[in-house]
């Protein structure tokens, strides 16, 4: 049993539950008690404290599990029976647009932020769409509150760089850069090129303010900034396996911190991606082949990745499969090769390590933030919902 020191006071305990901690210890009857919006004790039943000035929740033996994280979504940016009023995922007047931020777009107001909690997803990445070669910052939220900036988890958790067909089909209607792939890699490579050099004049008036000026404000190097330090992920769209290698060749050229998103041909390279240690989200998969880049679509694919040592997060690009179905993507995969075990992970801890948020959530653990969902049946079932819901340490379902 791991514990903190105690802060105002604990305000609840979950007691007799099956805990899957997603950590390297799972408790058959354990117990968890909550402070302050932080996880301050998990273990054994056995070595539970006793209970005195707690609220009290008897699990009665229910499975006890860190609330789901969607990996890949755009919540709050495509708006629910809304058309263009809500549609404020895609800038598509100009191809490069990183200084865009999701935070400047998303409305938690959009009920589909109810259905995710409803189905247990605590956390959500979203962001632009894929519409641009560089579509601008993603953001880590959570899925209860009604602004925004009290919801946010990382304002800047990623930003979205776009391959393949969907820019040059945007792009082709309107007889501008890019209509190939060609343009669109380029297009990503002048504009980093840009930012590096800018991020080097900057370095040189900082160290020589007497020889050297520094540049011009300029926002779109400014937001690319902590991409090319390192200190944000560059999230690239990809489907087809001629655009993944273009992702990694983009990468290693600027030397990005990369994942993969979507991958839908990845299972075809597995072997590939593991040489390159690539970080990869696999979705949606719940879905039927509709474009030309869907054609190879296989929902063994995470499956195959994980097998081939390639651990790949699930997503479900919501709207293309609405959020609630997150759950049920991943027992998709499971019932197609994915573990058990290992779809859990999918779906849990394994987008926080992607995003660099595993410190705060995505498992049941001492110091982490207190999202967990209680369940009384199996949460990769057909028509699993979860009968409590606490997020922060705050119940919002049951």
């Amino acid at each position: 049993m791991a514990c903190l020191k105690p802060g105002k006071g604990t305000n609840m305990i979950i007691i007799n539950a099956k805990i899957l901690t997603m950590e390297n210890e799972d408790y058959e009857n354990g117990y968890l008690t909550i402070n302050d919006g932080l996880i301050s004790a998990i273990g054994d039943m056995k070595d539970c404290p006793p209970v005195t000035g707690q609220e009290v929740v008897d699990a009665g033996g229910g499975l006890l599990l860190p609330g789901f994280i969607d990996a890949h979504s755009h919540m709050g940016m495509w708006e629910d029976s809304l058309d263009f009023e809500g549609d404020d995922g895609n800038e598509d007047t100009d191809p490069v647009t990183p200084q865009l931020r999701a935070v400047d777009a998303v409305n938690p107001m959009d009920r589909c932020f109810s259905e995710a909690l409803a189905a247990g997803v605590t956390t959500v990445l979203t962001g632009p769409g894929s519409a641009n070669p560089i579509g601008g910052l993603w953001c880590a939220m959570k899925t209860f509150g009604r602004r925004i900036d009290d919801m946010l988890l990382e304002p800047a958790a990623g930003m979205k760089f776009a391959l393949g067909e969907n820019p040059k089909n945007v792009y082709h209607g309107k007889n501008q850069t890019p209509v190939t792939r060609m343009a669109t890699a380029a297009l990503i490579r002048e504009q980093l090129a840009k930012a590096k050099r800018y991020m080097e004049d900057k370095r040189l008036a900082e160290e020589d303010h007497e020889n050297y000026d520094e540049p011009e404000y300029d926002a779109k190097c400014e937001a690319l900034l902590p991409v090319l330090a390192g200190k944000m992920k560059a999230v690239f769209h990809a489907h087809r396996a001629d655009d993944i290698f273009t992702a990694i060749r983009l990468a290693k050229e600027f030397q990005l911190d990369y994942i993969l998103v979507h991958c839908t041909e990845g299972y075809r390279i597995a072997d590939l991606l593991r040489e390159e240690h690539a970080k990869v989200i696999a979705g949606p998969i719940l879905c039927d082949r509709s474009k030309p880049e869907l054609s190879s679509l296989d929902p063994k694919g995470p499956g195959i990745l994980w097998n081939a040592g390639v651990p790949c997060a699930i997503c479900t690009d919501h709207p293309v499969i609405p959020i609630q179905y997150l759950p049920l993507c991943a027992a998709i995969a499971e019932a197609e090769g994915l573990g058990y075990r290992e779809a859990l992970e999918a779906i849990t801890i394994l987008p926080a390590r992607l995003f660099g948020l595993d410190d705060r959530i995505g498992s049941l653990k001492v110091g982490k933030q207190a999202d967990v969902a209680l369940y009384d049946t199996d949460p990769l079932g057909v028509c699993a919902r979860p009968k409590q819901v606490w997020l922060d340490g705050k119940k919002v379902i049951g």
